[in-house]
């Protein structure tokens, strides 16, 4: 029987595209971080299985559900759950982290779905602890 090939922290940070320090300070630093099956040399050795369950459930967001075309104001972002405040998207708009509305008729800042979740693709994805 061949054993399955496990994922020491190094292996994760490549596999998952993000820091060895993400890895190791923020993930396993998790109280539903996987436990290690073994070691290889001096390192903890995990199950990739194991990885991937606490990646979907912890650090993944859903990716928002927003109708492409539709133009949403922040409240209504909000409102869908994609995971960012009304507030939030007023504070990175006025530093230039959030995208110029796409229409603004009547006053009120509004952005296509698609733009939503374009700008929200590239935000900061884990979820801490506290929120499961």
């Amino acid at each position: 029987m061949v054993d399955r090939p496990t994922l020491t922290h190094p292996e994760i940070a490549e596999t998952y595209g993000v820091s060895l320090h993400t890895v190791t300070k923020t993930w396993a630093q998790h109280p539903q971080w996987p436990a290690p099956v073994g070691k290889r040399g001096r390192s903890k050795a995990y199950s990739p299985d194991d990885v991937a369950a606490f990646h979907r459930k912890h650090v993944q967001r859903p990716g928002p559900h927003l109708a492409p075309e539709r133009l949403y104001t922040a409240r209504e972002l909000e409102a869908a759950g994609v995971g960012i405040t009304a507030a939030t998207i007023r504070a990175d708009r006025s530093r230039g982290r959030w995208p110029e509305p796409d229409d603004t008729s009547d006053g009120v800042n509004r952005w296509r779905g698609s733009t939503a979740a374009q700008a929200l693709e590239g935000r900061r994805s884990y979820r801490r602890a506290a929120e499961d």
